[in-house]
């Protein structure tokens, strides 16, 4: 089967033009971020919290996405974050969008933010890309044929010892009214690693972990638009990743198969020490 074509019910389809479509949407989204990066008098807003931001750019940003998918893929439908559920409710493709992933950072000035970009069929993912437009670093993945970082094949880490890892994580939003927030698993793992980011987007840390940047990766209550690319392009590098079905939201590890089982059963003990 050629790089950019996948088995499915309906035969073979081939992504290489969707996949091409997707690079060339992401950069030019990527110019408007950059363009408008410590903009004057940016326009920022809250959502569910006062830590919850969204910009003015966050939101032209996912216009244009809508704009391109639908004018390019009119019977899809997309899972956006600030628009929602768009475009043909019933259709057996899905986009699923950030378009400014570490909204926070940007709002900042911070030059580390991600777009990320994936396609579902009947609700397995396809084709992911992660994007970071101050770096220039375009992660990419189809399903079943490999992962890459900017044309290079990509694998994760090697590692087997939780010790040598570099480990990297995040935080809910509403981490100051919510006990599970993540600072008794960071506590837990900070002597155990070589040490933990804090990056400031879901997305740029699956991304990290499929280049082995990054030995492993956990997080809580993350939704689908923040995980779906960096899930898949994690997988086709060999990585593993771990669903926490008793945590809120999307909770997941992401490494290679012996640090992944290390991360979980940390987590595991953690919450052993917590009911007693």
């Amino acid at each position: 089967m050629s790089h950019n074509k996948v088995k499915k019910e309906t035969g073979i389809f081939d992504y290489k033009e969707i996949l091409d479509d997707v690079k060339t949407w992401v950069r030019e989204v990527g110019r408007i971020q950059r363009d408008n990066l410590r903009k004057e008098n940016l326009l920022v807003e809250t959502k569910s919290t006062e830590v919850d931001l969204v910009t003015e750019i966050d939101k032209l940003s996912e216009k244009y996405f809508l704009d391109a998918i639908m004018e390019k893929y009119p019977d899809h439908s997309i899972l956006s974050e600030e628009a929602g559920v768009y475009g043909e409710e019933t259709s057996d493709y899905l986009w699923v969008i950030d378009p400014l992933d570490g909204t926070t950072n940007y709002a900042q000035g911070l030059p580390i933010f991600a777009i990320s970009v994936a396609l579902q069929y009947k609700k397995e993912t396809v084709l992911g890309v992660v994007y970071l437009p101050m770096l220039e670093l375009m992660f990419e993945a189809v399903r079943g044929e490999n992962a890459y970082l900017n044309g290079k094949q990509i694998t994760v880490s090697r590692k087997t010892e939780l010790k040598q890892c570099l480990l990297s994580t995040g935080f809910p939003y509403d981490q100051a009214v919510h006990q599970d927030n993540n600072t008794n698993y960071v506590t837990y793992f900070v002597p155990k690693s070589r040490g933990i980011r804090r990056i400031g987007s879901a997305a740029y840390d699956l991304g990290n972990v499929a280049a082995g940047i990054m030995d492993g990766y956990w997080e809580l209550n993350l939704s689908p638009w923040d995980v779906a690319a960096g899930m898949l392009i994690v997988e086709e590098a060999g990585g593993r990743i771990i669903q926490l079905e008793q945590k809120r939201g999307i909770s997941i590890i992401a490494a290679n198969e012996h640090i992944a089982q290390q991360i979980w059963k940390g987590i595991t003990t953690v919450d052993q020490m917590k009911e007693e």
